[in-house]
């Protein structure tokens, strides 16, 4: 006859009162909850490996968003580096108070090129058609040589653009600023590659993964604050080439253009010489994001008139250093 063995039977016992205790389910991250810990991660990897990062802020939500997540990474201590805008001249004044108001909440530093001082000492040409947008190239790169940043976080996402998706996360730009899109480094399960020589540096893009839905449903959980020309609200504006542009200094009607007081919103931000509006009574972000749900058109495609220079303009001017 077999002896029971009192330590076997201690550790059976042991075991079924593990069996039989109720299991806490498993909590599953949403999609937000996902790429928000990316855009984190990818936050806190360039900081950890680079010496001089800055974050490109326009005051467009994008651009918005990421400071949102530098904030959330390095809470509750202060962002660790600088932003830096490319000033057109040519902006919304919303935008400009907006930008002001936000470096003052968070009490971090702001670095602006400014394109009208190129253009003021010859740098520079006014375009014949009037926008901004493709010269900004010329003093981000020297603010970025001036201020020796070897990383610079952009708010681009792949699905704005053909150019833009092909980009990696971490990408190389040469000494002379440049990309070239057929020497990039994959990114095999999250491992970024930083390594760069004197003179060259990376752009990183916390949010590449991201849709503008993806942003507008984390505008809303998170509560972040926008300029109100996102929102629906009255504007006098009137029609150019199929998008509505605002009446105003840098954005003025011809003589057979015809000007009505609409209600329209902003779904991108860039100069008011460049940037349409749509109509919409979306007022909220809840409404914004039905709306950019039900949407078929890209936000570039349908209000950027710089986009629309050729089939390849955004892709040229990033091969010369652009955003």
């Amino acid at each position: 006859m077999n002896a029971t063995n009192p330590e076997t039977t201690t550790r059976f016992a042991s075991l079924r009162s593990l069996n039989d205790r109720e299991v806490e389910p498993t909590r599953t991250l949403s999609t937000l909850d996902l790429l928000e810990a990316e855009g984190i991660h990818i936050i806190r990897e360039v900081v950890a490996e680079f010496e001089r990062p800055v974050l490109l802020f326009s005051g467009g939500k994008d651009s918005v968003v990421v400071l949102h997540l530098a904030a959330r990474a390095f809470a509750p201590g202060r962002v660790p580096f600088p932003v830096l805008h490319v000033d057109t001249g040519h902006n919304f004044p919303e935008v400009i108070r907006f930008r002001d108001e936000t470096i003052a909440r968070l009490g971090i530093d702001l670095e602006v090129a400014r394109v009208q001082d190129y253009i003021d000492d010859g740098r520079l040409l006014e375009r014949p058609d009037g926008t901004r947008n493709p010269l900004q190239t010329q003093p981000l790169l020297d603010a970025i040589a001036a201020g020796r940043h070897d990383a610079v976080f952009g708010g681009a996402r792949r699905d704005e653009d053909k150019a833009r998706a092909k980009e990696r996360i971490i990408s190389l730009r040469d000494e002379f600023g440049q990309w070239d899109p057929r020497n990039q480094r994959p990114e095999l399960w999250s491992l970024y590659n930083g390594r760069h020589l004197p003179g060259q540096h990376v752009r990183a893009f916390p949010i590449s993964n991201w849709t503008e839905l993806d942003i507008w449903r984390y505008i809303e959980r998170e509560g972040i604050a926008l300029p109100p020309l996102y929102y629906a609200h009255e504007r006098e504006v009137f029609q150019r080439s199929g998008m509505w542009w605002a009446v105003g200094e840098f954005s003025q009607p011809r003589p057979d253009e015809q000007v009505e007081r609409r209600t329209v919103r902003y779904r991108t931000v860039g100069d008011m010489s460049c940037t349409g509006a749509v109509e919409s009574d979306a007022a909220d972000t809840a409404s914004i994001v039905d709306e950019v749900a039900r949407t078929t058109l890209t936000e570039r495609g349908a209000t950027r008139a710089d986009d629309r220079i050729s089939e390849a303009a955004m892709e040229d001017r990033k091969k010369d250093g652009y955003f």
